[in-house]
């Protein structure tokens, strides 16, 4: 990957909206109305093409077509299900990144918004603005493969503000079955179930600390099997590998104890890293040189395991499954926490690239904002929003296989110029210094 790449940049180039009908047919077949077969095309060519903004009314001038009513309708208004096109992505992204050594990203993006009648708007933590902000909250899995990453689900977060008043979630036209409230991690878990039952290929999931704090979401992913590596808080609580369940020793006479304790307490993964041995470790090539930082890692137990009084600590919670801790200590002096479920062997440099992994995302909400107008939807209903985002998803996707297919035409020519090149060096060799069973063939001239 050439780091800084532009999702549109060089790869828009003629004859792109000839391929994108070809590239759109499976999406289309699941369509299968007329007039959304026609209409999903001409979304997806007015996100990739030239213009400042991507709602419907500047992009249906800019594709000369005097459909708005109908492109508007499609988006924000038509009676279609989306589910298929949805698992339709899945299968494309799967078939261009999917693998057992790509990864599953799951993170939030957030649309500054004005007002209060938009789906979800509120009040909350806005991470592209790095404050608390009016702004929609959209969940993100993103599946990646060699740095190059492909957006398979947005879905919105919806906060209590608007989950305990029903009005506002009728006016917005919220499904039912979205108006019980749903935290980020249960958003998250019941959208990988969605890739899972699409068959995705992945090796592991990744999370910030936001989802990595919950115990639930991580407890989730194991037992669907997954491997994982998330963020925590410095706070967070874990025990030694090697500690026991034991039998309280208590003084005062009374019932005995029905209930095992660990031998010694829980701590801060801070704390528990704190005496471990740090190491300099580069993960990968970055625009200014190799990327590297201080890692330091041990196997620890969860403290996630069923809450339990102890001795005279009150309710904590006993030991859970054994994991990697893992410590980061950047170079402006910043330190970030994470746990992994990764198998026991794994080295110190595989545990720090799987972590830094989860750049990739970053790098495709910024696209999809920027490039592709995911933030430029104008209308307030939670389908029209999710149908923006979708078709968003959709031509990140389509440009994604362009950029893969060029990356291959490019290699393929590589390939063949430099057999070529070595051809006509062993031609020009053979010439100047014939080989003995050649020179036998040769005529012979006179000195």
């Amino acid at each position: 990957m050439i780091h800084g790449w532009s999702a549109l940049g060089g790869l828009t180039m003629p004859g792109w909206e000839d391929e994108l009908e070809r590239w759109l047919m499976p999406f289309l077949d699941r369509l299968g109305h007329k007039t959304r077969q026609r209409m999903c095309p001409l979304y997806v060519a007015g996100l990739i093409g030239p213009g400042d903004r991507k709602s419907v009314q500047p992009m249906a001038e800019r594709l000369a077509t005097s459909n708005y009513d109908q492109l508007h309708h499609f988006i924000a208004d038509g009676v279609w299900d989306a589910t298929p096109l949805e698992t339709e992505l899945l299968n494309q992204a799967d078939r261009l990144v999917g693998g057992r050594d790509a990864v599953l990203v799951i993170d939030d993006t957030s649309l500054p918004k004005k007002g209060e009648r938009s789906v979800g708007v509120a009040a909350q933590y806005a991470s592209a603005l790095g404050k608390t902000a009016n702004c929609q909250t959209l969940v993100s899995l993103t599946l990646a493969r060699g740095e190059v990453p492909v957006m398979v689900a947005l879905r919105l977060f919806l906060p209590n503000s608007w989950t305990s008043d029903i009005s506002r979630l009728k006016r917005a036209r919220v499904p039912v079955e979205h108006r019980t409230p749903r935290s980020k991690p249960e958003i998250a878990l019941a959208e990988i179930d969605r890739a899972m039952a699409a068959n995705v290929r992945l090796g592991c999931v990744l999370a910030d600390a936001g989802y990595g704090l919950s115990a639930p979401f991580r407890q989730g992913l194991t037992e669907r099997g997954l491997a994982w590596a998330v963020g925590i808080p410095r706070h967070l609580k874990v025990y030694p590998v090697d500690v026991k369940l034991i039998w309280p020793i208590t003084k005062v006479r009374g019932k005995p104890r029905k209930h095992h304790v660990p031998d010694i307490l829980s701590i801060a993964a801070e704390q528990m890293l704190a005496s471990a041995r740090w190491k300099t470790v580069s993960w990968r090539s970055g625009t200014k040189g190799r990327l590297k930082a201080q890692f330091a890692a041990l196997r620890v137990r969860t403290a996630d395991g069923p809450p339990q009084r102890i001795w005279d600590k009150g309710q904590q919670h006993l030991p859970g499954d054994e994991a990697w801790l893992i410590g980061e200590q950047r170079a402006s002096g910043e330190k970030k926490y994470y746990l992994a479920n990764l198998p026991a062997a794994t080295d110190l440099r595989t545990l720090a690239a799987t972590i830094k992994a989860r750049w990739i995302c970053e790098q495709a909400h910024q696209q999809l904002k920027e490039e592709l107008g995911l933030d430029h939807f104008e209308g307030r209903s939670w389908q029209g929003l999710h149908r923006h985002a979708l078709m968003t998803m959709i031509a990140y996707s389509f440009l994604q296989h362009r950029r893969l297919a060029y990356a291959g035409r490019k290699k393929k020519n590589q390939r063949a110029s430099a057999s070529t090149n070595h051809a006509r060096r062993t031609s020009r060799h053979r010439r100047s210094h014939p080989s003995a069973a050649v020179s036998a063939v040769l005529p012979k001239t006179n000195p």
